[in-house]
């Protein structure tokens, strides 16, 4: 466990508590904060009404009249204590069984491109496209390279919420390789559904039209969140992403993305995913030769 992940409680109101986890976002820190959450959740204490995990902290809402903060507080802490213990002396407390999906992706598709085009004034370079600033910033010498750096390696997703389905995914590659763009200066009034989006060092998958800030990458033909539950592969949960779950871009031309399309129209379609087991002892020894393998995996490789 990495030692510099210092936690910091504080009190939400009469109802919550907020549990920040280390001074940045990091993998080692979505770990811990899913093994305090998921032993918090079999602890099953009486008064926990809700438990919402984000990308490096979470969030405990408690009935004030059945649990006091200061005695849930000690129960976190508690759960924390042996978290840490476990993951000091165990391989096992670092591996995580989970899924890795493919998602295609259209990008400089025409849709996010004439959304982006309405928004320039608020953009930090007006004269360049979203694509043409983030391959900039990142010190990319073209688009191409950028999106070969984007698809190139998996992402995390670490929180799945903010607006419903909506994943925010963390790059498995070491900090000095992640990309890195800013939010614009001012949000938008309107996003395409399904945009795939990045801002900070989270990229995005915008569930729903609707106001945003991220840079705007592409899009994906494949729906995430469907609270009809009509979608094949949503009828047993409205939303696909789960935190835990890499996710394996792929770029694809307009050809494939209809055709996508087309099959998700009639309910043919199935994003490709694998379970894998993911271990962070193994990843923090090669994260090239790692992420190969989990992509491997995926392949049947």
């Amino acid at each position: 466990m990495n030692p510099a992940l210092t936690t910091r409680y504080s009190f939400g109101g009469d109802e919550h508590i907020f549990v920040e986890i280390g001074h940045e976002m990091s993998l080692e820190a979505f770990f811990l904060g899913l093994s305090i959450t998921k032993g918090l959740s079999e602890a099953r204490i009486k008064g926990v009404t809700e438990i919402c995990p984000a990308n490096a902290s979470f969030q405990v809402k408690y009935d004030p009249d059945i649990i006091s903060p200061r005695d849930l507080q000690r129960e976190i802490k508690a759960i924390e204590a042996g978290a840490k213990r476990i993951a000091a002396s165990s391989t096992e407390a670092t591996m995580l069984p989970t899924r890795i999906i493919e998602i295609p992706v259209l990008y400089n598709d025409p849709w996010t491109h004439e959304t982006l085009m309405r928004f320039r004034e608020r953009h930090q370079e007006p004269s360049l496209t979203d694509l043409e600033y983030a391959a900039k910033i990142n010190q990319l010498g073209s688009v191409d390279q950028f999106i070969t750096a984007h698809s190139g390696t998996p992402w995390f997703v670490t929180m799945v919420g903010f607006v419903a389905g909506l994943p925010f995914l963390y790059q498995m590659v070491e900090r000095p390789k992640q990309l890195q763009a800013p939010k614009y200066l001012r949000p938008r009034t309107d996003t395409p559904k399904l945009t795939i989006g990045h801002g900070g060092c989270f990229s995005c998958i915008y569930s729903v039209r609707g106001a945003g800030g991220y840079q705007m990458f592409g899009i994906t033909p494949v729906p995430i969140y469907d609270p009809q539950q009509k979608i094949s592969y949503l009828r047993e949960f409205m939303v696909l992403f789960r935190p835990g779950d890499i996710v394996k871009w792929r770029a694809v031309g307009r050809e494939e993305y209809d055709e996508i399309e087309r099959k998700i129209g009639e309910n043919r379609y199935q994003p490709l995913m694998r379970p894998v087991t993911f271990s962070m002892r193994d990843f923090n020894l090669n994260h090239v030769a790692y992420t190969k393998k989990i992509e491997g995996e995926l392949y049947g490789n």
